[in-house]
């Protein structure tokens, strides 16, 4: 950040007076410029004994495999914006069930909230930010090919939780 988006000065990294943490700070109007954790919600939607995935159609991660989840909108609840963000990528109407888990992975400052959801009709397709969308059993994921950390981390802990008949939501970090 280079500029304040109240008054238009430049901005400076200094821990303000009453904080202990450096933020950006206007060094004519002296708003302090809060930057926070992105809050990325979504999807483990099950049809069946399967789940749909869907093959990124944008980067990062161009061509893998991932659950339907995006950023949350301003105005928006997690369970809503993840079952908007299915539709958006999935073209599938889903049923949010319930908390699954949460993922904090702080060296990108982003929070994950992953809810359980189910198909309400076996309709799905890509959409704009898909290449290919796909329902798959646990041993036909392709699992050398998911896009990222969390999401490999999510589909583990969630067939784990089938064969244990655990439910409880489940909280864990993701460390590089």
């Amino acid at each position: 950040m280079n500029y304040c988006s109240f008054c238009g000065a430049s901005v400076s990294r200094r821990v303000p007076e009453g904080d202990n943490l450096p933020r950006h700070v206007c060094d004519t109007c002296d708003t302090v410029h809060y930057q926070n954790p992105k809050i990325v919600t979504g999807c483990i939607i099950k049809w069946e004994d399967r789940i749909l995935l869907c093959r990124r159609a944008i980067d990062p991660r161009y061509g893998l495999w991932t659950i339907p989840a995006g950023f949350m909108e301003l105005g928006e609840t997690t369970h809503f914006a993840a079952a908007r963000e299915t539709y958006e990528e999935a073209k599938a109407v889903v049923k949010i069930d319930e908390l699954f888990a949460v993922y904090n992975i702080p060296h990108v400052s982003q929070v994950y909230m992953i809810y359980r959801a189910h198909l309400e009709s076996p309709d799905y397709a890509p959409g704009e930010e898909s290449l290919d969308v796909r329902l798959y059993s646990e041993d036909e994921i392709p699992w050398d090919e998911l896009a990222f950390p969390v999401v490999r981390a999510s589909l583990e802990r969630y067939f784990e939780s089938l064969r244990t008949s655990d439910n409880r939501p489940y909280v864990d970090d993701i460390i590089r």
